[in-house]
């Protein structure tokens, strides 16, 4: 959508800012659909979740292709966002149960080299002239292929550990978000998912603003250092995969905490501008195994029975997070100072690294 919009907007005759109304329908049916994952995973197995997921976000790309107004686009956003939080949460909570922590980083990664191969296959579209419609269609189209590659192997997904796991999961009764809540650690985990990815979307949303604004930096050059943000936390993701091998979930989200820290350190420190630059790559280093880590080590903190409820909670949490700090650091920037960010980013990470220790403290295994 992001690279996208600046064609489709003039067309649709609405403003530029709309595109954060698509992006909230989007977000809401993501944290909808997470905390529904719980209950789908009692009526069907986590492959034909998946596979009915990412056919709801093929139709809703195809959708978008098809759209010549701006109320269509809104409607193709639900079947988008339910899909998307579903296929999430549910993939997250299987990779957590039957593989290890190396698989988890490893499958973050895939999402960050998707992340950034949706926007390009978009300005192929556009720059050959074939036009916005032509970039969703294309991805669809891919998203069609990736359903039916995901319904041929639904049997392999049907093996022992996970029909033992399943049926041990399905013995329990639904567990409501108010039970949920109650949980020892749960609180601290919804705060610790929801700061992670407010620090990961407004570093990734603003970082360049602040380089241009606050600290000088030429705006191309502070454009392709927001783009490495993510893609240091892509190739991050991948050695993180290798690290695991060495090193527990707990160490490698203390060490991502730990050099979130010293980025963000050297962000405010005023000693020219490429350790500011250097302070935004160490970010979305530090970024790479939290998320990933955090996820895995659910089974571990919560037990394998409560899992994909407390997994669903998590995806949703994160998902909230992205829906409300980044916008609100845009107020803070539009009526205070744009030089706010790195101390905006400091007091959520102190806040992360608390709820944090407090999930060790509480939580089940935790050490």
């Amino acid at each position: 959508l992001g690279s996208a919009w600046p064609t489709m907007y003039p067309e649709f005759g609405v403003p530029i800012s709309y595109a954060g109304a698509i992006s909230m329908i989007i977000a809401v049916g993501t944290v909808i659909s997470s905390l529904m994952c719980d209950r789908l995973i009692r009526v069907m197995s986590a492959g034909k979740i998946t596979a009915i997921s990412v056919a709801m976000t093929a139709v809703a790309l195809m959708g978008f292709s098809l759209s010549n107004s701006f109320w269509m686009l809104c409607l193709w956003a639900l079947p988008y966002g339910l899909g998307a939080g579903s296929v999430d949460a549910t993939l997250n909570n299987y990779v957590a149960l039957h593989y290890e922590s190396r698989h988890m980083s490893w499958l973050h990664c895939m999402w960050g080299v998707g992340a950034m191969i949706g926007p390009y296959i978009m300005g192929l579209a556009l720059t050959s002239g074939s036009g916005w419609n032509m970039g969703y269609r294309s991805v669809a189209v891919i998203q069609v292929i990736l359903t039916l590659a995901l319904l041929a192997s639904i049997p392999l997904w049907k093996h022992k550990k996970a029909q033992r796991d399943t049926g041990a999961a399905k013995s329990e009764k639904v567990i409501s978000l108010a039970e949920i809540i109650r949980i020892p650690g749960a609180k601290a985990v919804m705060i610790c998912f929801f700061c992670y990815c407010a620090v990961e979307q407004t570093a990734g949303l603003w970082a360049s603003s602040y380089l241009t604004l606050h600290r000088g930096v030429d705006a191309e050059l502070a454009a392709s250092f927001g783009s490495l943000f993510f893609i240091g936390i892509t190739i991050g993701r991948a050695l993180s995969g290798f690290l695991t091998m060495r090193f527990s979930d707990v160490q490698m989200v203390r060490a991502g905490l730990g050099i979130i820290a010293v980025g963000i350190a050297a962000m405010l420190l005023s000693v020219g501008t490429a350790v500011s630059l250097g302070g935004l790559v160490l970010i979305g280093f530090g970024c790479a195994p939290i998320y990933p880590c955090l996820i895995h080590s659910a089974p571990v903190h919560f037990g394998a029975h409560r899992s994909q409820a407390i997994i669903g909670v998590q995806v949703a949490s994160a998902y909230v997070g992205i829906l409300l700090m980044p916008p609100l650091f845009g107020l803070i920037a539009k009526h205070i100072s744009v030089a706010i960010l790195p101390a905006y980013l400091l007091a959520l990470l102190a806040v992360m690294i608390a709820s944090h220790e407090l999930l060790l403290k509480n939580a089940r295994g935790g050490k």
